[in-house]
């Protein structure tokens, strides 16, 4: 489904942890002059934010009563993301957020609330948005859609390099994020899976420059075809 004339693209991508999948949203954003939405970000806080309310995420029912009054607010300006006016940028990006994340979003009332909060910040178009689930659930009519992969002793390393850049040292990164992708590959709700009319591309070998400079190509082609 293209862009109707006048209305800027959304453009989906996708892939596990560790993919480059971040890196290369962010600047293709950058170059196309679109807004960048990180919807890892917003799991991650409010998986911290029900951690912090002391929300089993266990028991559905209390899940279901926190997502159905919580507030979440997400700024593409600079990527802040809060939770019932509580700041959380400053720490999802730590292996710990990952995994509850990781646990959090198998549940339904969290996958509701962030989908259609997600739908709701690129109904307008302009969005280059990432995640899990963007090309296959929240916008599955994208204009276009990426699903970014790497090998996995590649995805470990480059998420070791990312935890150190943050001053964090966290073992067994390879084995988290194993568990992670069984988890986020296997739920029942919304799993991580690529959509099948998405562009594949592997980074594992592909520096992010290189990577950007041939979506960019894909993204000309297609709105201009």
């Amino acid at each position: 489904m293209m862009a109707a004339p006048g209305k800027r693209p959304v453009i989906a991508i996708d892939g596990p942890a560790g993919s480059g999948k971040s890196s290369v949203s962010r600047l293709l954003a950058q170059r196309l002059g679109l807004d960048y939405v990180d919807t890892g970000a917003m799991y991650r806080a409010i998986a911290l934010a029900m951690r912090d309310d002391g929300v089993d995420t266990g028991d559905d029912e209390a899940v279901r009563r926190f997502c159905s009054g919580a507030l979440i607010e997400y700024s593409a300006t600079d990527g802040s993301v809060s939770v019932n006016r509580r700041p959380y940028s400053g720490k999802i990006r730590t292996e710990d957020a990952a995994t509850l994340a990781s646990v959090a979003s198998q549940k339904a009332p969290v996958r509701e609330l962030l989908a259609g909060y997600q739908r709701s910040l690129g109904v307008r178009g302009g969005v280059v948005m990432e995640g899990r689930d963007i090309g296959t659930v929240v916008f599955p009519d994208a204009d276009i859609k990426f699903f970014i992969d790497a090998s996995p002793e590649v995805r470990a390393g480059r998420r070791e390099k990312e935890l150190q850049a943050h001053g964090m040292d966290e073992p067994l990164v390879s084995r988290d994020m194993e568990e992670r992708d069984r988890r986020d590959a296997s739920r029942t709700n919304s799993p991580l899976k690529r959509a099948e009319d998405s562009i594949y591309i592997d980074t594992s070998s592909i520096g992010i420059d290189g990577v950007v400079e041939a979506m960019l190509q894909m993204v000309r082609e297609r709105l201009h075809a």
